[in-house]
């Protein structure tokens, strides 16, 4: 079965480029191209029966930003991969508050795209090299919101341990499992874990903690 692809893009060159990147895999499939992001949501309205949208971030009518809000909120079952040539701090931080599921350069190799899509369908948060660096940039200068507690001995195991390490990096279940040759469901149990342990809630606020006490 094809992995349906929509591509949000204004200039028809690049739209076109990335469409062929993308085709390369016979998994995925392009549904539609549309040229921003009220055409998106034109085109949604009829039928949403997709899986990933590739968005720009600057288009005219609707960017790509206020795009991926609308998306998250009307249809939250949907993964948005920014797709844009600027890697701005300011850009990839609304981006992310938009609900961004991951943000590549369009640079990017045909292979790294292909990966990218398979990461964020298995619950992973894919991101340029470059990127991702900045997104740690952006993390650690943020107002912090867990408090380094240093000396206490949050008791994790080795293995937890590598598990947070592949989560800094933003590894899906799936990918963890495979590096470490153990079950996604045995990952799933070590996270829930992990959490009680160090008494958070989420993947980010687990590997701010991990830093801040460098447990990483």
């Amino acid at each position: 079965m094809s992995i349906n692809i929509v591509i949000v893009e204004d200039n028809a060159k690049v739209a076109k480029a990335l469409s062929g990147k993308v085709e390369l895999d016979e998994r995925f499939k392009v549904k539609w191209i549309a040229c921003n992001g009220k055409e998106l949501l034109e085109l949604l309205k009829e039928d949403h029966a997709l899986d990933i949208i590739l968005m720009d971030i600057y288009m005219p009518e609707m960017d790509g930003i206020a795009a991926t809000e609308a998306v998250k909120r009307l249809y939250p079952q949907l993964k948005v991969v920014m797709s844009t040539i600027f890697d701005e701090e300011e850009v990839l931080l609304r981006a992310i508050i938009a609900g961004a599921n991951g943000y590549l350069l369009k640079d990017e190799k045909p292979a790294r795209i292909h990966q990218a899509m398979e990461d964020v369908l298995n619950g992973g948060a894919p991101m340029s090299a470059g990127i991702a660096n900045k997104a740690l940039i952006l993390i650690r200068a943020a107002s912090p919101t867990l408090e380094a507690t240093s000396g206490i001995d949050y008791k994790l195991t080795k293995r937890q341990v590598e598990i947070l390490e592949q989560l800094s990096v933003g590894r899906s279940y799936q990918n963890i499992a495979n590096n470490l040759t153990i079950s996604p469901a045995t990952v799933r149990k070590h996270i829930e874990n992990i959490y009680q342990r160090l008494q958070v809630h989420n993947k980010v606020e687990a590997v701010q903690l991990a830093r801040k006490n460098r447990l990483i």
